[in-house]
């Protein structure tokens, strides 16, 4: 699967998101600078949500409509919390362009069917169905219509959610899927993260499967890289003290690039299955084990668990060959520290 030139999978690197999200706290160059700060970072993509209050939702302030689930937003109504968070569609363009000059993927979030039609416009290279809109199948069908890979996160779904909306997107003719084990949970504790459903996703569905973080830190993404992860997705800040509503489970440009070092670091300890030894560990060889002649031993005496052991360095005869030198005689005469070989024995 490629997203833009990026191909995701197949033993590639992780494909990381910088998830702008509502981080640009209304300003316009802070999301630019953001974008540019995430290039810094290592990121390979950032990511935007396109939507208004009014494509998501009412202005209506009823008990249905306020937040009241022990999150950071508690009090609001979710019209109110929608307009602080959302990125002006006139803004898209520029922003997209920003990241094109940064060398980075940019692609967003629709949330109705206006936005995917705008997204098009900007020929955003796939589409991320966020966690909540999971239950959207018309959306998640008219999204996937469009060819183009689709990413979705899972932290609402129940496992019939994430088949019916795998089983749209490929009745949609459309494969390119990668699904994000996902917490929606604001910030997500460590014990809910459930890590292990990674490879379960990519081995039940049969799709690329990656992360979407909404934990504190970066162990989450480094751990979720180790278990299969070929994308992981975390929300960006250019500095905390700017605020806002994903303020509190954001990393910053120190934090961000620190997660992206060590992922690349994971990366490279999983290295691939291989059981050959390097030229760097071959020279170490030296140092294993072999058969040594341990007293001095004359020209005919015989060889006993005396006067040859294993023993390191690894100059001598294998040690595979001890039980079968024993009781041998030797040819000449061998001073204590000799690496015994097979010129030296005689029957």
């Amino acid at each position: 699967m490629l997203i833009g030139s990026r191909k995701i999978g197949g033993g590639t690197p992780c494909f990381i998101i910088a998830e702008l999200s509502a981080n640009h706290n209304g300003d316009l160059n802070v999301a630019i600078e953001t974008i540019r700060a995430a290039k810094r970072c290592g990121a390979d993509a950032i990511k935007l949500q396109t939507y208004t209050p009014d494509t998501l939702t009412i202005d209506c302030d009823n008990e249905f409509f306020k937040i009241d689930g022990g999150t950071l937003w508690d009090g609001k109504t979710l019209h109110q919390l929608y307009g602080e968070a959302y990125t002006p569609w006139e803004w898209h363009e520029k922003l997209f362009e920003v990241a094109k000059e940064e060398g980075l993927i940019c692609f967003s979030s629709p949330f109705d069917f206006t936005a995917v039609d705008f997204l098009e416009k900007l020929d955003v290279p796939a589409y991320k169905i966020a966690s909540f809109e999971i239950q959207d199948i018309p959306l998640i069908e008219y999204t996937a219509s469009k060819g183009k890979p689709i990413i979705m996160s899972t932290g609402i779904a129940t496992e019939e959610d994430i088949q019916l909306a795998v089983d749209t997107c490929r009745k949609a003719g459309n494969n390119n899927i990668v699904l994000l084990k996902c917490t929606s949970s604001y910030p997500a504790p460590l014990e809910l993260a459930n890590l292990n459903t990674i490879p379960d996703l990519k081995n039940r569905f049969n799709v690329e499967v990656g992360f979407s973080d909404h934990t504190y830190g970066h162990l989450a993404p480094v751990v979720a890289a180790t278990l299969g992860a070929t994308v992981i997705e975390k929300h960006f800040i250019l500095n905390k003290t700017i605020g806002g509503p994903d303020a509190d489970f954001s990393l910053d440009e120190k934090e961000f690039k620190e997660m992206v070092d060590a992922v690349r670091d994971a990366e490279k300890l999983l290295g691939k299955v291989s059981y050959e030894v390097s030229e760097k560990v071959e020279k170490n060889r030296k140092f294993a084990r072999s058969l040594f002649v341990v007293e001095n031993v004359k020209e005919g005496e015989v060889f006993t668990e005396k006067n040859i052991r294993s023993i390191r360095p690894g100059y001598g005869l294998h040690p595979k060959y001890y039980n079968k030198i024993l009781g041998k005689k030797s040819k000449v005469n061998i001073i204590k520290g000799t690496p015994l070989s097979l010129e030296l024995i005689t029957e």
